[in-house]
């Protein structure tokens, strides 16, 4: 398991260079690269003699629970990889990668119709992967599965028809009171002045430099490299903070439970995540609980003050805690409010789902793309770019990974509740720049325990319930009826 972690971390760094460095012409070369890794990952992987030792493992009496568990899940992740073979895997690798090559040149020139023909390819694959995978409800479970095990698509139906109504009505109050002013977030800021900004917050967070770094990429992404190599990275617009400012929280969720799994188990369940629903948990906790909570700024906004002091020197700390939870829908995901944030959500939920079930072809999906759009947010989508050509999870052939969104900040409510019941003078500490404790009461629940549970089990090991979407509808309803006076 070792041996094929380091072959995965291997093709990893080649895929962080890809978004990173990667010279414009090295890209065909690149996507050969990373599909040979990935022919050879897949053939370790299902080896008869990995196969039988792990048969042979499971019915082992002597084991511990640690030692069954990381055999269980090991097992039934090889089991879904046996159902493919080493061609459709390379297939595929190489699909995703130069359908990234396609999707950042498509967004340069802001044209679905260049990303369109690799998305037909990759889409085609992901159906067949949910043909070959298994017996599913919807074609659908078979990906999300792979992203949160265990998961169907008529759970998250369910659970989004029951978020919907709430998150609607409160928004349609906000709509009616006054509008909050958040027009110093937009101007001119350095992008060196950001930069800095940037790695400040993750210090603050707790993000070990000395096992990580932060790079610049098209689309933000954290990526493991090993267990003590932990890459993120965030995109600046120097005419709006916003898009720095919650890539470095949101990434450095990531990047923190990243340096919290635990080092010595590399290669086995128990030194990766639970599922990508936990980990967007720890992400949206940190990125909204603590970046849009008003004691994190307590601390740091005097200092975010003299490094932008024609931006924010006449701005009180009240006005800039209320902009950075402006209410509005907008265009693009990543730097949606926490409310409207969840129709992006939806959106690519619902047409993930089309695609994969055969009810959507791809040149239809700009045309569906804008029209939910308007049905779920409000808003006439102007061009290709700010639209259906945002993000980067397509190329990837990540389909199934939107939703986790969601989950992940459902997930993050119920949590940050907990760590409050916990440590009771948390946000007290936050206040002071101090947010060891919190990190420690993560590192200690959640990060440390890996995959050794799935979500729902971690969710009650941790708060004694399952997922439970009432936190995350009290803490909204209190936090925007106090902010908005409503």
């Amino acid at each position: 398991m070792r041996e094929i972690a380091d072959l995965s971390n291997a093709a990893s760094v080649l895929q962080w260079d890809h978004e990173v460095y990667l010279p414009a012409a090295g890209g065909a070369d690149r996507a050969r690269q990373v599909a040979t890794l990935s022919g050879i990952i897949f053939e370790k992987q299902t080896a008869e003699p990995f196969i039988s030792l792990l048969k042979n493992l499971s019915a082992t009496e002597s084991l511990t629970w640690e030692q069954k568990t990381n055999v269980a899940v090991t097992r039934r992740h090889i089991s879904r990889k046996q159902k493919l073979d080493k061609n459709f895997v390379e297939q595929l690798s190489n699909a995703t990668s130069n359908g990234y090559e396609a999707w950042i040149s498509a967004r340069k020139s802001n044209d679905f119709s260049v990303f369109a023909p690799w998305l037909e390819k990759i889409v085609a694959l992901k159906k067949e992967e949910a043909e070959r995978t298994g017996s599913w409800d919807h074609p659908y479970d078979a990906l999300l599965d792979e992203f949160e095990p265990g998961m169907k698509t008529s759970t998250l139906e369910k659970l989004f028809g029951e978020i919907k109504p709430g998150l609607e009505s409160l928004i349609k109050r906000i709509e009616k009171a006054p509008q909050t002013d958040d027009s110093f977030m937009h101007g001119f800021f350095e992008k060196e002045k950001q930069w800095n900004s940037g790695l400040d917050v993750l210090k603050l967070i707790g993000f070990d430099f000395s096992s990580g770094r932060q790079d610049i990429s098209a689309h933000p992404f954290t990526i493991s490299l090993g267990s003590k190599d932990i890459r993120l990275t965030t995109r600046i617009n120097e005419e709006n903070f916003h898009e720095m400012l919650w890539s470095c929280f949101h990434e450095g969720g990531h990047g923190l439970y990243e340096q919290g799994l635990d080092k010595d188990s590399c290669g086995l369940p128990k030194a990766e995540a639970a599922s990508l629903g936990i980990h967007e948990s720890q992400s949206r906790l940190w990125e909204n609980h603590i970046g849009r909570g008003r004691p994190f700024w307590n601390y740091y906004y005097p200092i975010l003050q003299k490094t932008f002091p024609e931006q924010f020197e006449n701005v009180s700390a009240d006005d800039f805690y209320r902009a950075i939870n402006k209410v509005k829908p907008s265009l693009i995901r990543t730097n949606a409010d926490e409310l409207t944030y969840h129709f992006h959500v939806i959106i690519r939920f619902e047409i993930e789902k089309e695609l994969i079930a055969g009810k959507l072809s791809v040149n239809e999906v700009p045309q569906r793309w804008n029209s939910l759009c308007r049905q779920y947010l409000g808003i006439d989508v102007p061009d290709d770019a700010s639209g259906v050509l945002q993000d980067i999870h397509w190329s990837h052939g990540s389909f199934g990974y939107f939703p986790t969104y969601s989950l992940g900040s459902f997930y993050a409510a119920q949590f940050y509740q907990k760590a409050k019941n916990d440590i009771p003078d948390l946000e007290a500490m936050m206040s002071k720049g101090d947010s060891k404790p919190l990190l420690d009461w993560l590192r200690s629940k959640i990060h440390s325990q890996g995959k050794l549970y799935n979500s729902e089990d971690l969710c009650r090991k941790v708060t004694s319930e399952s997922l439970n979407i009432k936190y995350f509808q009290e803490y909204a309803e209190k936090k925007y009826e106090a902010i908005y006076k409503l």
